[in-house]
């Protein structure tokens, strides 16, 4: 049974940073695409950024800003956040996908089974 805990939210100024965790149980990441995604008010849910086995994948808006990383053996995935902006405000979900497979060079809801509670992100001065 999977499950995935999303940790490491909160408030940020402007230019800061914060490091999202999640947290896998009940699968193996070896070989599977893991995904950060995330909601503002009134928006919908967008992807932010996936890890596989063999690379990484970021939405334009993060790209150079955010980076996603994994360890394996501890079942984790991260998600480095500088350079906050405003609009980098949402919830923040971590997912996976149900087989082994690759991002494909995007991050793409659709292909993603298994879905965390979410962690607030708030970027206010």
């Amino acid at each position: 049974q999977a499950h995935l805990v999303e940790s490491g939210g909160g408030l940020a100024q402007p230019g800061g940073s914060l490091r999202l965790s999640c947290a896998i149980s009940g699968l193996t990441l070896d070989y599977r695409a893991i995904g950060w995604f995330r909601q503002a008010p009134g928006k919908e849910r967008e992807g932010v950024s996936c890890i596989d086995s063999s690379g990484t994948a970021y939405v334009d808006s993060v790209k150079g800003r955010f980076t996603i990383s994994r360890v394996n053996a501890k079942n984790a995935v991260f998600l480095q956040m500088n350079s906050l902006k405003v609009e980098d405000t949402a919830v923040y979900f971590c997912a996976a996908m149900r087989t082994n497979t690759y991002c494909r060079g995007r991050v793409e809801q659709e292909r993603y089974s298994y879905w965390g509670q979410g962690t607030q992100v708030t970027v206010s001065s």
